[in-house]
């Protein structure tokens, strides 16, 4: 038996304010995509913005279900979209950005584990990575280099 160690590096910025000029106006873009969103049932709202190599901002927000597998979250409504509408455009960015009904999100969200793979198909594709930024309602931002970061022992179409 061998013990490997994995490492990932991500940059914390205090808030929104400490960003660069373009990453805080993705961020916004974000925040005013979560606005939009649908989330009658969880009261958890999050919201995506997707900057292109294009210039193209691409938003998406949380739609929900009273099925529940049935909704579907921010990160996946905006890289689908993506996908559909600039099928050639590689993604630079993702920010992403959540808030709650019952009590405010006061440090960064992560994706969920179905949104890490669905982007992680993007960046493969791409073959490059994209910058992801996440943000709770308010406070500290994260920024990783990479998708992979988030997704170590991911699973690639090498598996297939």
């Amino acid at each position: 038996m061998k013990k490997i160690e994995i490492k990932t590096t991500a940059m914390l910025y205090e808030s929104i304010d400490a960003l660069e000029k373009e990453d805080a106006f993705l961020m916004k873009k974000a925040i005013e995509a979560r606005g939009k969103s649908y989330a009658p049932y969880s009261n958890f709202h999050v919201g995506a913005a997707l900057l292109l190599d294009n210039g193209a901002i691409v938003l998406g927000n949380n739609q929900e279900n009273a099925a529940y597998p049935s909704g579907m979250c921010a990160e996946r409504v905006a890289i689908w979209k993506a996908g559909s509408e600039y099928p050639n455009m590689n993604v630079v960015k993702l920010a992403v950005t959540a808030s709650s009904v019952n009590n405010p999100v006061t440090k960064p969200v992560g994706p969920c584990g179905a949104c890490r793979q669905s982007l992680l198909e993007y960046e493969i594709k791409q073959a490059a990575p994209f910058k992801m930024l996440l943000m709770g309602e308010v406070g500290e931002v994260i920024i990783t280099d990479s998708l992979v970061s988030l997704l170590p022992f991911s699973f690639d179409q090498s598996f297939l």
